[in-house]
């Protein structure tokens, strides 16, 4: 997301350009990541730990909500610690230590830049919401409709993705993320609770509209099935709304380079 007054000078230290720029700076910041002791706490302990209780407490869940419920909240705990919060930091310290600014004097695209700097997570994350859910299948009971789920997983990480780059241009630094990431976190974990909880024959339209709202009665309907595909679909919307209006937001507020 280029900014009207900067201007890009192309330099020799990354001359490829397209996906292969993107992979070499995904490579690079994947490395970063397993050096990083905060990232790999936030990135894959927290949520590696909270799924493996919630699926061993599988039981105790249910008798809250349906298999679906759970499915939804591990599906958001992941993605708001270990992809949206993570995303957050990471972003934030390239900018404070200046290698974003050094990454756009390369040939490399904007658009590759953040890329390859959010793949590791986005995989990261998309493989642990995988491999939970799966093992949530086995011990418990396994979804109705897996390509309902897998379209709910990806158009939520979509959201998350784009709620984080919309964030990271409030935050100032890696410490600010701790701060500036909770409302939201908070939120999304909130709203999944309540719909997975309480379903959306009262209030429907407001739980849908909220961020994760229709996220996690998609999640619920494809787990449970019984709900018509024609039913279910529109659901998608909500949630392509908040991607559109983050990704707006993103594009207005992100920086480059640290204030002055």
């Amino acid at each position: 997301m280029p900014e009207p007054t900067s201007r890009r000078h192309h330099g020799d230290a990354a001359p490829r350009k397209g996906t292969t720029a993107m992979f070499e700076i995904a490579r690079s910041e994947l490395i970063q990541m397993l050096r990083n002791r905060l990232v790999l706490v936030t990135g894959l302990a927290i949520p590696i730990a909270f799924s493996a209780y919630a699926i061993h407490q599988h039981e105790t869940f249910s008798e809250v909500g349906s298999p679906g419920y759970l499915a939804a909240i591990v599906m958001f705990v992941v993605m708001a610690l270990g992809l949206y919060t993570t995303a957050v930091t990471t972003l934030a310290s390239r900018r404070q230590d200046l290698f974003l600014k050094r990454l756009r004097s390369t040939a490399a695209s904007d658009p590759d830049i953040i890329a390859g700097l959010l793949l590791p997570l986005t995989v990261i994350a998309l493989v642990q919401v995988g491999t939970f859910l799966a093992v949530f299948g086995v011990v418990a009971t396994s979804p109705a409709q897996i390509p309902l789920l897998v379209v709910a997983i990806l158009t939520t990480t979509a959201m998350m993705v784009a709620l984080a780059l919309a964030t990271a241009g409030l935050t100032n630094s890696p410490e600010h993320a701790q701060v500036t990431t909770l409302p939201v976190s908070l939120a999304l974990v909130a709203v999944a609770s309540w719909v997975g909880i309480t379903g959306t024959e009262s209030l429907g339209y407001l739980k849908r509209l909220l961020p994760g709202g229709s996220a996690t009665e998609l999640v619920v309907n494809a787990w449970g099935g019984g709900v018509p595909l024609t039913d279910s679909l529109p659901l998608l919307l909500p949630t392509m709304g908040w991607v559109v209006a983050a990704v707006a937001l993103a594009v207005r507020l992100f920086r480059w380079e640290p204030r002055r």
